[in-house]
């Protein structure tokens, strides 16, 4: 598959410091579309934004974010990087989720993580269709302080993109989780779907108590969806639907570092800047490459202790939950101390559901477990196993 044909080149003339991120990365020009040879990260600009809800001009978010990413320095000189350009806005906007589907899945292929910078956030749908071939379910993770859910009924669209992901057929979403959601955005009809479906949803007061929360969420993803409407106003002032309430600049980064340390993760998007409102010495724009310096940096710290295989270098803990038939299993890692719990699931599903057998999870639900409570996590997972 050729992509190039879906790229616009970027202009890129200028002199980048040594050992920034700029000098490190193969970008498309005039002369050449990139080699992927090698590479391990790709960045994607899509400048569509007619999916946008009342934040038009985030179209021209991609070449901003650039002028600052690529002046961060770079810390590891083993990753490989190339920035595709900028994928063609299509005829129609559906014209351009089909490219962006391409590009996701021939990346997927490659294993290289796609870090893409919208553009409104109704494209996570193609960037989630673009695993459609590769015969596994998947896990999404969206970082927003909404649902949006929307109708079954309705045009997709920024505000009602997640009912396209969870009606599509064929269906491979296993889970999907929300980070960081403010109670007053979401309807209790929504929340009850959420629920029902066993999907995973947090609250952002309870993730702001302790950021480490959200380590193992991103962790269990294979794609991240951030809108960055999640950022409160104070912090990131580029959106049309920012509130007061949201992550703190300093606690995105932190997660955005977590997603960049998953073994699972392979794409990224970031979706929602509008260049239009970013006033201010462009800080927004700032903060957004930040964000992805913090990916980067995290996939640099990469510790590839998934425990799959032999799990020689973990330490195995069991615990039976009193009055149940249920023993649980868990696993911690030696070279960074991060847990997973062992969730079983029938023999006839193991070959679809082999991926999602070991679950992130945190100390505190090894706590729990040990007070003879068993974690929300383990039971949703186990009941989207059983059925």
């Amino acid at each position: 598959m050729d992509i190039s044909i879906y790229f616009n080149p970027l202009p890129v003339d200028v002199d980048f410091p040594l050992n920034s991120l700029g000098s490190f990365t193969r970008f498309y020009t005039e002369a050449s579309f990139p080699d992927l040879e090698g590479v391990q990260i790709a960045v994607v600009g899509v400048e569509e934004g007619r999916g946008s809800l009342n934040n038009q001009g985030c179209e021209h978010a991609p070449d901003i974010v650039r002028d600052y990413f690529y002046g961060l320095y770079h810390h590891s000189e083993e990753i490989q990087i190339a920035d595709l350009g900028n994928i063609q806005k299509g005829a129609t906007k559906e014209d351009t989720y089909f490219a962006l589907t391409e590009v996701t899945e021939f990346l997927a292929k490659k294993n290289i993580l796609a870090l893409i910078i919208g553009g409104g956030q109704d494209l996570t749908v193609a960037n989630y269709k673009g695993y459609e071939k590769l015969e596994q379910t998947v896990n999404l993770a969206v970082i927003d302080n909404r649902f949006n859910i929307g109708k079954p009924d309705i045009p997709m669209s920024a505000g009602a993109y997640l009912n396209k992901i969870i009606l599509h057929q064929p269906n491979y979403l296993f889970n999907a989780s929300v980070l960081g959601f403010q109670t007053y955005f979401v309807s209790p009809q929504d929340r009850q779907l959420m629920n029902d479906l066993f999907f995973d949803v947090y609250r952002l007061g309870g993730i702001q108590q302790d950021i480490t929360r959200a380590e193992p969420i991103v962790r269990n993803a294979d794609i991240v969806s951030v809108d960055v409407s999640a950022i409160r106003n104070a912090d990131f002032k580029a959106n049309a639907n920012t509130t007061p309430n949201g992550f703190y600049a300093e606690q995105i980064c932190q997660i955005m570092r977590y997603a960049g340390m998953s073994d699972k993760l392979t794409s990224l998007g970031i979706y929602e800047y509008n260049p239009q409102l970013d006033t201010n010495k462009k800080m927004s724009a700032q903060l957004i490459a930040q964000m992805l310096w913090c990916v980067v940096d995290g996939y640099a710290n990469r510790k590839k202790d998934f425990p799959i295989g032999t799990k020689e270098n973990y330490i195995k803990y069991r615990i039976h939950i009193e009055n149940t038939e249920h023993e649980l299993v868990f696993y911690k890692s030696d070279k960074s101390e991060r847990w997973w719990m062992e969730i079983p699931y029938p023999p006839h599903e193991r070959v679809r559901f082999e991926r999602h057998h070991l679950v992130p999870c945190n100390y505190q639900d090894y706590l729990d477990a040990s007070k003879n409570h068993i974690p929300d996590l383990w039971w949703k997972t186990y009941q989207k196993l059983q059925y």
